[in-house]
């Protein structure tokens, strides 16, 4: 990307999270993105920040996939007549695969933030994650999604 094209987006976006576009405000934008850039520059340059990015915008697709779907299901959940019939609460021991605490509280966040389930605390050796469901149908279902969806994109994104 062009270095003027990207101090330009970055003061632009300067200047819409302070709401204010005044020539001021932009040029001071302007002058902390090229500050920031150059700071940044042998980070940039690297093709690896490329594909960390792809790898990241990927995770951030998935987690909103999973956040709309949960969110369909815990509400169809609720408003079925008899809830206490479909309710099959659980608390399940997800082994970990990721080891640095980057990794496990980025894991342990999604999962959190997806409705229907919930992190309750990571073991002591940092092999086991302990989350809780609403409604298991399957231990090993949810296991194997979880490992094949936000845990193999959390790793991708961190190698």
């Amino acid at each position: 990307m062009n270095l003027a094209v990207a101090i330009l987006a970055l003061a632009l976006g300067w200047a819409a999270m302070t709401g204010n576009f005044s020539p001021l405000n932009l040029l001071l934008g302007a002058a902390v993105a090229g500050l920031a850039l150059w700071f940044l520059r042998v980070q940039l340059s690297a093709p690896r920040v490329w594909r960390r990015s792809v790898r990241f915008a990927r995770l951030v697709g998935l987690f909103f996939y999973e956040l709309l779907v949960s969110a369909i299901k815990v509400a169809l959940l609720v408003i079925r007549p008899n809830l206490s019939a479909h309710l099959r609460p659980a608390i399940i021991a997800f082994p970990l695969t990721e080891k640095s605490d980057a990794e496990i509280t980025l894991l342990a966040n999604m999962i959190t933030l997806t409705p229907g389930t919930l992190s309750i605390d990571v073991s002591a050796d940092r092999r086991v994650l302990y989350v809780h469901v609403l409604s298991l149908k399957s231990r090993d279902a949810l296991i194997n999604g979880i490992a094949a969806g936000f845990e193999k994109q959390v790793i991708e994104v961190f190698e």
